[in-house]
């Protein structure tokens, strides 16, 4: 067979009549970006995702960070595992430990989470070794998740008899051996003895906070448990990052929102939003985070300029990149001065 576009023989003008001046386009520079929303946005698009393979600085010592809030719906669960995912996709070797009975991270993350499987629940109960129910997240490299099944609705019930009932899960962690950069708990929507094992666990508390009305109701009370739990179990225990999360930016409210959130934390609020996404929501009922299922979706590039925010927040990490910076800087004015004196 042969192209019909080749019937009519080369010197075919398909498209009669007058011509315009040709136009000499060049392959090798290409045309600046449309000074508009979408250009802007593509822009930005294209900025974030060249980032996220240029990989962080890893931290000194592992970060266990609690994604603790008792308000539901506000996208604790989803922070944890985009986040989780973005931080992977950097590099970083991240344990998820889903401590929620509904098991949505787990589902998220595509790990088995059926009640045969050892999960959680058995490493709090049962004292089970948590490298015995760790596993690999599929298609990210780097990713690991505890998974929790609905045995975890009566652990509450069970906990309560136990030998040091709330520091169970900190001496899983402590135990556990394999190389880790960040540990990210998912809590469940309440504040009880799950979520006093996270806090004790942790060391950093991740409050998402929806930019809805009812954004800071109940914030009081998580903050107050922080600081029993700080004064009583876990002295190095600390809100050291509050996300706000289903920010639209079409709507008055959702700015209201925002400003009153940082006016009363200014220091841990990340100046990155993630927005309203139907791709977010989309992601789980794939077994995918929404890196995975669609890395070009404004959620995802939201998360992983998130996920660098929180990787260049830890004092460590921050310290050893400004030396980093200066130290170039340094090369490349000594480099400067080299060549103006040959």
């Amino acid at each position: 067979m042969r192209s019909d576009a080749n019937t009519a023989g080369p010197m075919t003008d398909p498209v009669p009549g007058p011509r315009s001046e040709s136009v000499d386009v060049s392959r090798e520079t290409p045309p600046p970006m449309d000074d508009t929303p979408i250009g802007r946005a593509a822009q930005q698009a294209v900025e974030a995702m060249n980032r996220a393979g240029e990989g962080l600085p890893r931290p000194e010592q592992t970060r266990v960070m609690v994604v603790a809030n008792q308000k539901g719906g506000v996208g604790k669960t989803t922070t944890t595992v985009n986040l989780a995912a973005s931080l992977a996709l950097h590099g970083a070797r991240v344990l998820v430990i889903d401590l929620d009975p509904q098991g949505n991270a787990s589902t998220a993350l595509g790990v088995d989470h059926h009640s045969e499987v050892p999960s959680i629940y058995d490493v709090l109960v049962e004292s089970m070794p948590l490298a015995d129910v760790v596993k690999p997240v599929p298609d990210v490299e780097g990713l690991f998740c505890a998974p929790a099944t609905i045995d975890l609705a009566g652990a509450e019930i069970e906990l309560v008899s136990l030998v040091a009932r709330e520091s169970r899960l900190q001496r899983a962690l402590t135990a556990y051996e394999q190389p880790l950069d960040y540990v990210l708990i998912d809590c469940p929507p309440s504040l009880g003895l799950l979520t006093v094992n996270a806090l004790v666990a942790g060391a950093e508390v991740l409050i998402p906070i929806q930019c809805e009305y009812y954004a800071l109701e109940g914030l009081g009370q998580l903050l107050r448990n922080v600081d029993l739990v700080k004064g009583h179990l876990n002295t190095n225990l600390h809100v050291s990052t509050i996300i706000l999360t289903m920010y639209d930016g079409r709507t008055r409210l959702a700015s209201q929102v925002a400003d009153e959130v940082r006016s009363h934390f200014s220091a841990e609020v990340l100046r990155t939003n993630i927005p309203r996404s139907v791709r977010i929501s989309e992601a789980p009922s794939y077994g995918q985070t929404v890196l995975t299922y669609d890395p070009g979706s404004s959620g995802s590039l939201s998360y992983l300029e998130a996920a660098r925010e929180i990787a260049l927040r830890d004092p460590n990490v921050q310290q050893r990149h400004e030396q980093s910076v200066q130290q170039l800087q340094q090369q490349q004015q000594n480099s400067t001065m080299s060549e103006g004196t040959q």
